[in-house]
C-alpha cells in the first residue's frame, strides 16, 4: 500500500537564529511496521498539480554488508601499494626538520571551516525575479522529523537518520514562472562515511522505473554524484510534468536538488544547478 507524504507543520515562532544550528528533533509518531533496517524506503510520490510540484524524491539506503567488508579487510595483511611512476610527484617537495610539524591549512584550503559554519549560507541564493516556495521554512533550517517526514516510512528514516548521527539539514526553495519549482537540501552528518551512504542509497534505486528510470549521467568534479531526468508524468486533465534531480555527497554533506515544471527540463539545466552548488562546497 502506497503511503502519502503529509505535509510538515509550520515552523514555530522560536526557530533557530541565523547563528544557531537547529536542534535534532526527538520525538515521533507511535511505532508501525516498518520495513528491515536494510531496506530502501523511498519517498511516495504525491500526485496532483501542485503536489508533484512540491515534491521531493529522496531515500534512505542502508548497505548491512558495509560493516562485514569492513571487518573483513581490517583482518587481512596490508598489501603494498605500487611505486608512484609520475617523477616528482612527492609531498611534501623536502623533508621536514625533525619535529617540525607541516603548516596547517588556510581558511581559503580547509573545507571544514565552510562546513562548520552556518550551513545555510552555502546554498545557492535565490534567482532574481524568483519567489519563495512554501516548502521550507523561513529561516532556511529544516528539523530532522521535518525532513525525515518526506518519505514513506518516517518512522523508520527518523531513527536510522539519527543512528547515522545527522547533524542538521538546510533547505532553500523557490518558484519560478508559473509552476517551476526548485529544491536544494544539504543534509550534514557528523561523518563523510554518512553522507555517502545516504547518497549513494538514493541513487540505487534511481533506475527503477517509478522513478527516473535511469542510470543517469555523472556529475564532474563531484566523484560520486549524478543528475537525471525524470520522465513526464501525465494525468488526465493536467499537463504533463516533468522532474530532475541531482544528488552528490562532498565531505560530510549530502547534497539532493529537484527541479519540477510543466515544461521539459534540458539535462544542462540540471547540471549546470548542481555544478554551481558543487563549488559552493568546494
Amino acid at each position: 500500500m502506497e503511503l502519502h507524504r503529509t505535509e510538515p507543520d509550520a515552523a514555530p515562532d522560536d526557530a533557530a537564529s541565523p547563528e544557531e544550528e537547529p536542534v535534532l528533533a526527538v520525538s515521533d509518531p507511535a511505532p508501525v511496521a516498518e520495513p528491515a533496517a536494510s531496506e530502501p524506503v523511498p519517498l511516495a510520490r504525491r500526485r496532483g498539480r501542485t503536489a508533484v510540484l512540491l515534491a521531493v524524491a529522496a531515500v534512505i539506503g542502508i548497505s548491512a554488508g558495509t560493516a562485514v567488508g569492513y571487518r573483513v579487510q581490517a583482518d587481512r595483511a596490508p598489501t603494498p601499494l605500487p611505486a608512484l611512476n609520475q617523477p616528482e610527484l612527492g609531498y611534501p617537495a623536502k623533508p621536514l626538520p625533525d619535529g617540525q610539524a607541516p603548516e596547517p591549512l588556510s581558511a581559503a584550503e580547509d573545507r571544514r571551516v565552510k562546513t562548520d559554519g552556518d550551513l545555510r549560507k552555502l546554498l545557492l541564493p535565490r534567482p532574481k525575479g524568483a519567489r519563495a516556495a512554501d516548502e521550507w521554512r523561513d529561516d532556511g533550517w529544516v528539523d530532522t522529523a521535518t525532513y525525515a517526514a518526506q518519505f514513506e516510512k518516517p518512522g523508520s528514516v527518523f531513527g536510522q537518520l539519527v543512528q547515522d548521527d545527522i547533524r542538521r539539514v538546510a533547505g532553500a526553495s523557490w518558484a519560478q514562472g508559473g509552476n517551476k519549482v526548485t529544491d536544494i537540501v544539504l543534509v550534514q552528518f557528523r561523518s563523510g562515511g554518512a553522507a555517502m551512504d545516504h547518497a549513494e542509497g538514493q541513487h540505487a534505486y534511481m533506475p527503477e522505473t517509478e522513478y527516473a528510470g535511469n542510470g543517469g549521467d555523472p556529475l564532474s568534479g563531484s566523484g560520486n554524484g549524478r543528475y537525471y531526468l525524470y520522465p513526464a508524468e501525465e494525468s488526465a486533465g493536467f499537463l504533463p510534468m516533468y522532474q530532475a534531480r541531482a544528488i552528490f555527497q562532498r565531505g560530510d554533506i549530502m547534497v539532493d536538488i529537484n527541479i519540477f515544471d510543466e515544461k521539459r527540463i534540458s539535462k544542462d539545466e540540471i547540471r549546470s544547478l548542481a555544478e554551481r552548488q558543487l563549488e559552493r562546497l568546494s
